[in-house]
């Protein structure tokens, strides 16, 4: 296929369908920490807005890291900044559950966040390449795969 006829192309479509699952189950990082929020205020005997600050940081890491992983999408291409983000997240997450003080563990959050944003702004990025008259609906599916995770997430992790 060349490149006016691979757009909008079922492979087009196909690998929407694929970045919508990798957005759902990638994006898990950000909203993970919210529910379990509680649980971290009383393991480390911290207020409600300290029990918050790892949120905060998750979501700072998510900013930071969509600027830079999306400059190595640039580089590098999606896949190999989806693997080094996997392997960013998945340590992130290892290490926060063996944290032993709110710092570290806010500390750790920002790196889920940084690796969790490959899952958003650059999958987006991406998928605007396979379409043309469709552009918009895919770029709105890739994005909403952010949002149902925040929908599956907490559910199935509370």
């Amino acid at each position: 296929m060349t490149g006016a006829e691979i757009l909008d192309s079922r492979r087009s479509w196909a690998r929407l369908a694929v970045t919508l699952a990798i957005a759902t189950v990638g994006n898990a990082g950000m909203w993970a920490i919210v529910v379990i929020m509680p649980a971290v205020q009383a393991e480390f005997s911290v207020a409600r807005g300290d029990a918050s600050i790892p949120y905060m940081l998750t979501m700072a890491g998510f900013a930071v890291g969509n600027l830079m992983i999306g400059r190595w999408v640039d580089r590098f291409g999606i896949t190999l900044a989806l693997i080094g983000a996997a392997i960013t997240f998945s340590a992130g997450y290892v290490l926060a559950a063996l944290s032993g003080s709110i710092a570290m563990l806010s500390a750790l959050q920002f790196v889920v966040g940084f690796g969790t944003a490959a899952c958003f702004g650059p999958l987006i990025a991406d998928i605007s390449h396979w379409f043309h008259r469709r552009r918009g609906i895919a770029v709105a599916i890739a994005a909403s795969g952010n949002y149902l995770s925040g929908a599956v997430w907490p559910m199935l992790l509370a």
